[in-house]
């Protein structure tokens, strides 16, 4: 019977073996290294998406294949895969890589969605906001949550929401603005704040929302079509609250002074650069950023945003930092979902809401690899802590008699060591709060650590699009280094054997044709003729362009310019226009000076001299030694292509 089962094992694994190979055979031997057919399909497909795949454009690719191949195994057979420099840079690409894959996508996608859908709208709400440390002992947390429940009561029966929002909230701005929050939108608050917002009915008060911050009553006033973004420009006389009387009238007589300049004619830009106490914005004619709704004091927000049309500015308004005009420069709508993808998912990975996620992912990873675990083992650690824990100083020491297992997944086993050893690393000074609460809440972040380490260590596993771009950074880290080495910095170091390859080749470093000649422009006909005149004239020494500029500038550095090259066809309009005959041209009209040209010699192909063409020679040189690198690595490492493989490319 055992005999029949280990014969059975042995045929279905050698089936399923020869399924595997065949599935994904190999497709190319280099230097004894086999590479399988998906690693090039791969590649072929990511770079070849433009082309037809013609048996042409799949013999041309796997050469390039094979050369590169042929690199990375001398890159391996130089031990450069081992060293740290390699190993600490593919590590750091690894991490990035695997980032996208340590969320649930799914949720990440719905996320984007909500806070795109939220975008839409601008909502005005109140708040209430009794502290509470989100690590405090239960019984502070209790107390905090029957404060709240206590005020809305009261606030259900009629009272008024600002004088008891003045009373006890603990947003010290309550105190003036009567826990008023103006108008915002999504992404401006912390996500359960803002989920109970969006969510909550108009005039309503929420039951406790719970946040980093504490418990918050909220009271939505409206919710309207967002605004948009708006671009500005203003022009500020400062006003700041307390300013003495006299001062206030001067910024108000200021200010109004400006906007008759400003309705008289006079330039927005030109007025704001001088006038502006805004001195950032003043240098740019008063031009602000783009803003939205939340942005801006609630003033200065709604008189812009009742600007009707481009170039529209409004009278004088008061805000809390003085007055202003406004001036509206463009505006525009939220744009859609597309548009603004990238920046949403960038917010949302930088927000709290990006834990869900992260959990989510965690729930899944936990449900697909066995995960179990053993939760009176915390309370081991209850027992051990103490205050140093507050100040950041807990050491493991204090649970070295802790052995036991606190959970598993798949075949990893993480215990009271692991954990206590987490703590330590980990630990930060934090209020006061319960040990109970306190060591739940890191043997949380203990396991949720170790599960996503889990799930990450088998990315390659689980997702082949990760394994080949994991592969393709780590090939291409090997290369580089030794690409320099071998090619790029050995054609600009190596001068002897730079200017050895120019000698042998320097007939590909042509000249075309070209004219040296002068260009003499005048500003007007007597200019012209007195410089002619010297150019013409009999004198003991031939006259410089210094000796004519002199001679004829004397009353204006305006009068003559002149121009002495060497000229190439496209160069330069004018010396294309004239014949490339020695000799003085005629005059030429452009604008309102006079030029003439001065041919001195047409100058036929010659090549070009090393310093000359020094960036074409380095690269073509970097070609030849990277062609002769490529023969030495044949040599070395034997190559070999299924071609019946190949073939099967699609």
């Amino acid at each position: 019977m055992i005999n029949k089962w280990i014969t059975g094992f042995v045929t279905i694994f050698i089936a399923s073996n020869l399924f595997a190979q065949s599935n994904d055979p190999v497709l190319l031997t280099v230097g004894g290294q086999d590479i399988h057919k998906s690693e090039f399909e791969y590649v072929y497909n990511k770079n070849n998406t433009q082309k037809e795949h013609s048996k042409e454009n799949l013999d041309e690719y796997m050469n390039l294949f094979v050369n590169f191949k042929l690199k990375v195994r001398e890159a391996e057979a130089l031990g450069l895969d081992t060293s740290s420099k390699f190993k600490t840079e593919l590590e750091g690409y690894r991490k990035q890589l695997a980032q996208p894959y340590l969320t649930d996508r799914e949720v990440t996608e719905s996320l984007l969605k909500e806070a795109y859908d939220r975008l839409q709208y601008d909502v005005s709400a109140s708040h209430i906001l009794i502290k509470v440390d989100q690590y405090a002992l239960p019984k502070d947390t209790l107390e905090a949550y029957a404060k709240a429940m206590k005020i809305r009561d009261r606030l259900l029966k009629g009272e008024n929401f600002e004088k008891l929002a003045a009373q006890y909230s603990d947003d010290p701005s309550a105190k003036e603005n009567g826990g008023s929050l103006g108008y915002f939108t999504a992404m401006q608050m912390v996500y359960p704040f803002e989920t109970a917002v969006y969510t909550n009915p108009n005039g309503q008060v929420s039951m406790p929302v719970r946040t980093k911050y504490g418990y918050h009553l909220i009271l939505v006033h409206d919710k309207r079509k967002a605004l948009g973004q708006i671009k500005v420009a203003h022009i500020m006389v400062k006003a700041p609250k307390g300013m003495a009387a006299e001062d206030s009238i001067k910024a108000k007589n200021k200010i109004d002074e400006i906007y008759k300049n400003l309705q008289a004619g006079q330039k927005f830009e030109d007025l704001a650069d001088k006038f502006s106490d805004d001195k950032n914005s003043a240098k740019k004619g008063g031009a602000l950023p783009w803003f939205g709704t939340g942005r801006m004091v609630a003033e200065f927000e709604t008189s812009a945003f009742s600007l009707q049309n481009n170039n529209d500015y409004t009278k004088p308004i008061k805000t809390s930092y003085g007055w202003h005009i406004i001036k509206r420069l463009d505006k525009k709508d939220i744009g859609s979902f597309d548009d603004l993808k990238a920046e949403l998912k960038s917010k949302v990975e930088r927000d709290s809401r990006a834990s869900k996620g992260r959990e989510s992912l965690i729930a899944k990873v936990k449900q697909k690899n066995n995960f179990k675990e053993f939760p009176k083992t915390t309370d081991d650690f209850v027992k051990v802590m103490d205050t140093t824990i507050f100040a950041g100083k807990w050491n493991a020491d204090k649970a070295k008699a802790f052995t036991k297992p606190m959970f598993t997944i798949g075949n990893k086993t993480y215990t009271q060591q692991d954990f206590a050893k987490f703590i330590d690393k980990n630990q930060t000074k934090r209020s006061k709060a319960d040990f109970k609460v306190l060591v739940n809440e890191l043997y949380k972040q203990f396991v949720d650590q170790n599960i996503v380490a889990y799930e990450e260590s088998h990315l390659e596993d689980n997702f082949p699009e990760y394994k080949a771009l994991l592969r393709e950074y780590r090939d291409g880290i090997l290369l580089f280094d030794l690409t320099d080495q071998k090619v790029w910095s050995k054609a600009v170091k190596d001068t002897v054997g730079l200017k050895d390859y120019y000698e042998k080749n320097k007939n590909k470093y042509m000249w075309e044709d070209r004219v040296e000649a002068t260009i003499y422009t005048c500003a007007n006909a007597d200019v012209d003729k007195a410089t002619r005149k010297l150019l013409n004239g009999k004198t003991k020494k031939a006259l410089t362009s210094d000796d004519i500029l002199n001679a004829i500038n004397k009353d204006s550095q305006l009068n003559l310019s002149i121009k002495h090259d060497t000229f190439l066809r496209g160069d330069d309009a004018l010396i294309d226009s004239i014949k490339w005959e020695p000799g003085i041209t005629a005059d030429i009209k452009k604008g309102n000076s006079i030029v003439f040209v001065q041919v001195n010699q047409k100058i036929a192909p010659t090549p070009k001299s090393l310093s000359e063409a020094k960036g074409l020679v380095t690269a073509d040189y970097q070609d030849s030694l990277e062609k002769q690198w490529i023969e030495d690595l044949k040599k070395k490492y034997a190559v070999a292509i299924q071609k019946d493989v190949l073939s099967t490319i699609q």
